[in-house]
């Protein structure tokens, strides 16, 4: 048995060639996923891990909790503890570190390093051995500053250029003293780094005469846990905490793999998708080959093979197919794994250098993956052949499925597809994040179920499109008959097409939807022309909103300046905005009360007034950071969104409080209205800072339409798999069912159907199934995004539901196009048979 399962595979070569593939694809993108995802995390670690070399022990201060009325807050480590920190029995160096969001613009104005990997710290000297100077000197003043090498080597910058650069919106334009290399982690992935000196860092950091961390290297002889100890007993325990080189090495290394896990974790989801699908041509091949196998089966049945033994030789053919494919997809996962990190670095992202990391669990994975889906999918049939007595299967009893496996199979599917329907629309009820759970499994069920009942529907649908193919003629008819005429083959070539556009569609009906909430939710809150950020939406400076005020042709303005505050026993985020101008700037629906924010009269979002109690007229007491309070009274009681909510009042009450005052963003509403003359006149103002965003309603629309673009571009590509996974399953559909069908197209060319005719035939047929499988693919994604819309509907008041009609219909066309270039070979195959040959066949 064992011998004749070999042959078999051997002398089915072309056959399972389409099935290799499948499998392929799938066991290529799981170890690809793998490679790709090890390699950068194992480069990274090691940059981090050297970034550790110069730190035995680093000194941090100790967040005060919150507790009563006292507003919670870090303190600063001041010059006495370094001092201390410095004198400590097994210390020989103790260096200050300050740092923060620092923007270098390029020679064209234009931001460097990223929004969010563009940092500024402060350099201790020359001595210093985290940044060992190339070239130049030591900063001195606020006039010069240190660039690391791979920033100054992108923008061309040089010893005694000068640079732009801005740490919390004004602009500063030092000159380039020196240019330092660096094991940063951001910088090897392509941020940057500006060093101040010392006073100058905390200066513009806002730490006068403070630090952000100590970092103390142990003298020789002296381990990191006695110097930890010592450190322990110098210094105030209730205001510090140290930590051990080690151990932030060995944490910083765990935030790597854990921020490395998601993209892991998503890219592996795809790569199941891709594997998913594929069971479909695994299960649809081997049940092909087992059909036409019949009478052999038979036959070995007859002579005394046990039913085990046939199911066992079936198992092998699939172990020999599994273990080709998941070899070979291993290998081309490697390579996989190494193009991406290449596309990282042709796209401008750049990484630490470090070998391409193939570890033994993914070679196992790979194959495991490879042999344990393939010999999965083959069980069913392969028992399904066993189970067939050997006088019925020579004399083709077995052919039709009998009504009762008919009758069972159709009522399992709509208990499956019942079930996933009830769990989604029930998930809609719940909160959006309780229902996450439930929603995913009714998805599951509910495809499952209509998987199960494919067969079933395929019949009615298919035969919908009659009146069309007719228009063929006599090939439209037969396309027709075949593709109905074994429902169970047209259900699991066309599911896996569905399953794909399932995901493809429902993600952009999402996408849509969000993004025409998110266009509602500008234009109905906003009427300020511009708001102006920081581009990594850190705090600006007050300094900015001064500016803009004083700018000819602002008609008003309004800072959003953050205060933490206790109110309660509870902890509460303040908003303090312009009294005279909020009004002008935004128009938010008031439920209750008035929009008036002045003195002591202040406005709250509904949310906050539910979860605290409060009604127009609502007093209570806010205590502030610098230890006073203040009662203010609720003035009225709006509808607030992602972009506008909280507690609103004067920053005159806040500011006075705030030891050090910064707004989020500031409002502006011109006389000119929005328009690109007037954000020119604002960039001017604000000395052209490239670390600054002007955004008027539409920049704001466009730059999330932006990020939705990305997200599904991405997710076109990555379910790209799929549907190429699922074009190989209908070609080999296509390819067994023209072999299975050998005599009878030898007679339909017999009896006068030309070649010609034939490739209509099978063209129709693979354009009919690939269409089924589109229709029930994009119903359901509607269904999917619809109930997904009615939870993000709870979090987003402008959230409704948008059919997005021209990408249906393209997605539509997708699938006709994935059956027309599917049926190109089988229908090529198929009027290429010689007739008399194809009549005489078996």
């Amino acid at each position: 048995m064992f011998r004749t399962a070999l042959r078999n595979v051997l002398a089915h070569k072309a056959r399972l060639l389409m099935t290799v593939l499948a499998v392929m694809l799938g066991v290529a993108f799981v170890s690809g996923t793998l490679v790709f995802t090890n390699t950068i995390s194992d480069a990274y670690q090691k940059s981090s891990a050297k970034g550790f070399d110069q730190v035995d022990v680093a000194v941090q201060p100790k967040y005060q909790d919150s507790e009563g009325d006292k507003v919670g807050k870090t303190p600063d480590l001041t010059q006495a503890v370094l001092d201390k920190a410095a004198k400590v029995p097994g210390a020989a160096s103790a260096t200050g570190v300050v740092s923060g969001f620092t923007a270098v613009a390029d020679k064209d104005g234009k931001l460097l390093g990223g929004d969010w990997q563009s940092a500024g710290g402060n350099y201790w000297g020359a001595k210093d051995a985290r940044y060992p100077l190339v070239s130049g000197h030591a900063p001195h003043g606020r006039n010069e500053v240190l660039l690391d090498s791979e920033t100054a080597k992108r923008a061309g910058y040089k010893v005694g250029d000068t640079v732009r650069l801005s740490v919390d919106g004004p602009v500063l334009t030092p000159t380039v003293a020196g240019i330092f290399t660096t094991d940063d982690g951001n910088v090897a992935a392509g941020g940057s780094l500006a060093l101040f000196d010392t006073p100058t860092a905390q200066k513009l950091f806002g730490k006068k005469g403070g630090y952000d961390e100590i970092d103390v290297k142990a003298a020789a002889g002296t381990g990191q846990s006695a110097l930890k100890s010592a450190l322990d007993s110098a210094l105030p325990q209730h205001l510090v905490e140290t930590t051990t080189g080690k151990k932030l090495a060995d944490d910083q290394a765990k935030q790597i793999a854990d921020s490395m896990s998601g993209l892991k974790q998503t890219l592996l989801v795809f790569a199941g998708i891709a594997l998913f699908v594929g069971t479909f041509i695994i299960a649809n091949t081997f049940t092909m080959l087992v059909a036409q196998r019949t009478r052999e089966l038979a036959l070995m049945r007859a002579v005394g093979a046990s039913r085990r033994q046939v199911t066992r030789s079936v198992l092998i053919e699939a172990f020999a197919v599994g273990t080709v494919a998941g070899v070979t997809g291993l290998a081309v996962g490697i390579g996989i794994g190494a193009g991406l990190r290449a596309l990282l670095g042709s796209f401008g992202a750049s990484m630490p250098d470090g070998p391409l990391v193939i570890s033994p669990g993914t070679v196992v994975t790979a194959l495991a993956v490879g042999i344990l889906i393939t010999m999965l999918a083959a069980w069913l049939p392969g028992r399904r052949a066993a189970k067939i007595p050997p006088v019925a299967a020579m004399s083709s009893v077995h052919a039709k499925a009998s009504t009762k496996s008919l009758v069972l199979r159709n009522t399992l599917g709509s208990l499956f597809a019942a079930a996933g329907v009830a769990t989604v629309l029930g998930a809609t009820t719940m909160d959006a994040d309780a229902a996450q759970g439930p929603m995913g499994l009714g998805a599951v069920l509910l495809i499952i179920g209509v998987f199960i009942l494919t067969p079933l529907l395929s019949r009615p649908l298919i035969a919908a499109a009659a009146p069309v193919l007719r228009a063929f003629g006599i090939s439209g008819k037969l396309a027709r008959q075949n593709a109905v005429r074994n429902p169970r083959r047209t259900a699991a070539t066309a599911s896996a097409l569905m399953i794909g556009l399932t995901l493809i569609t429902g993600m952009t009906v999402m996408a849509v939807s969000l993004q025409t909430a998110i266009d509602k939710m500008a234009s109905s809150a906003i009427r300020a022309d511009y708001v102006v950020s920081m581009a990594n939406r850190s705090p600006l400076s007050p300094d900015v909103a001064k500016k803009l005020a004083a700018t000819d042709g602002v008609t008003a303005s309004s800072p959003l300046r953050n205060a933490m505050s206790r109110i309660d026993g509870r902890t509460e985020f303040l908003t303090g905005v312009d009294a005279s101008s909020i009004a002008k700037l935004t128009d938010l629906k008031v439920d209750d009360g008035s929009f008036t924010v002045g003195g002591d009269q202040v406005v709250v979002d509904k949310d906050r007034a539910k979860e605290n109690g409060w009604t127009p007229g609502s007093r209570f007491t806010a205590h502030f950071e610098d230890g006073k309070a203040r009662t203010l009274t609720v003035a009225g009681v709006y509808e607030g969104n992602d972009m506008i909510n909280g507690i609103m009042l004067d920053d005159k009450v806040v500011t006075p409080h705030l030891k050090d005052p910064a707004d989020m963003q500031v409002m502006v509403k011109t006389a000119d209205g929005a328009s690109s003359a007037t954000k020119d006149r604002l960039a001017k103002v604000l000395d052209s800072n490239p670390a600054i965003k002007i955004q008027d309603k539409q920049d704001i629309s466009n730059e999330v339409a932006k990020m939705f673009t990305m997200m599904l571009n991405m997710v076109y590509g990555l379910l790209g798999m799929a549907v190429l996974v699922a074009v190989l399953g209908v070609i080999n559909t296509l390819a067994m069912s023209v072999f299975e069908r050998a005599q009878e197209i030898g007679m339909l060319r017999a009896i006068g159907l030309d070649r010609k005719a034939v490739k209509r035939m099978v063209r129709l047929e693979s354009l009919v199934i690939s269409l089924f499988g589109g229709v029930l693919g994009i119903g359901l994604g509607v269904f999917f995004g619809w109930a997904a819309g009615q939870l993000l509907g709870t979090k987003m008041p402008t959230y409704e539901l948008v059919l997005p009609w021209g990408r249906m219909a393209l997605f539509l066309l997708l699938a006709g196009g994935v059956g027309v270039l599917a049926a190109l070979w089988p229908a090529r195959r198929a009027a290429k048979l010689n007739m008399l040959t194809a009549i005489k066949a078996e």
